[in-house]
């Protein structure tokens, strides 16, 4: 099949990522909880985190992020990327993501970029091919605004597409959702900050046909409360 060529090339880039550490003088980790959060609407638990290793030019990183209603996880996705330094403020990423939820299960080969935009806007946008060969992508945008040395305002926009319609994950064409968030945060310590804030989460075109023939909404705002850690 056609994906199996990109797919075993990225994953023996992330085995002999071992190799390319050579260039890094020194080797650093990060384990970050960016959201782990209740949101009102439908009894939701959503989470959120990211762990790397690496130093200053190559990187092996684990992502996830997920979701569960009312008792039921809907979404659970696990990303493992190699990523390279390409400028002193940006990362390309390559390498897989496994969707446990929801079902059936899937896999996608993964192209991306992070780091920091002009007025640092942190920056996470990728692409996804599945094995069946359907292409979406995602962009994230986060920014941190310092109210005082411990209070920090965050807004924060997520952005899906999708090139082919996917009926049995409600997944439309195009546009597929959009989902701003608005959240405050304080910092007991460094490294533990509990917050409190809104987001609005909304469907288009076909995924919004598609969620509502089922009994969803397409458009959602929730109260969230959560806190945020790393180490």
């Amino acid at each position: 099949m056609w994906w199996i060529y990109p797919m075993s090339t990225i994953l023996l880039l992330l085995v002999n990522v071992g190799s390319a550490f050579a260039d890094d003088d020194d080797i650093y980790s990060l384990v970050l909880s960016d959201r782990l959060e209740y949101q009102s609407h439908g009894d939701t638990w959503v989470w959120d985190a990211e762990a790397w290793v690496g130093g200053d030019y190559h990187k092996v990183w684990l992502k996830t992020e997920g979701e569960n209603s009312n008792g039921q996880t809907e979404e659970a996705e696990l990303q493992l990327l190699y990523s390279r330094a390409v400028s002193p403020f940006f990362d390309l990423q390559l390498g897989v993501r496994h969707d446990f939820e929801p079902q059936p299960s899937r896999t996608f080969a993964v192209v991306g970029l992070q780091g920091l935009a002009p007025q640092w806007i942190e920056l996470d946008v990728a692409a996804f091919i599945s094995e069946d060969g359907d292409f979406s992508a995602r962009l994230e945008l986060e920014y941190d605004l310092l109210l005082t040395q411990r209070l920090t305002l965050q807004p924060r926009i997520e952005i899906g597409l999708a090139a082919q319609e996917v009926a049995e994950h409600l997944v439309g064409k195009g546009l597929t959702n959009t989902e701003l968030g608005l959240r405050l945060r304080y910092e007991v310590r460094r490294k533990l900050a509990p917050y409190l804030g809104v987001t609005w989460r909304k469907s288009y075109g076909g995924t919004r046909n598609f969620i509502e023939a089922e009994g969803g909404r397409d458009e959602t705002f929730s109260f969230v409360t959560g806190i945020r850690f790393w180490f």
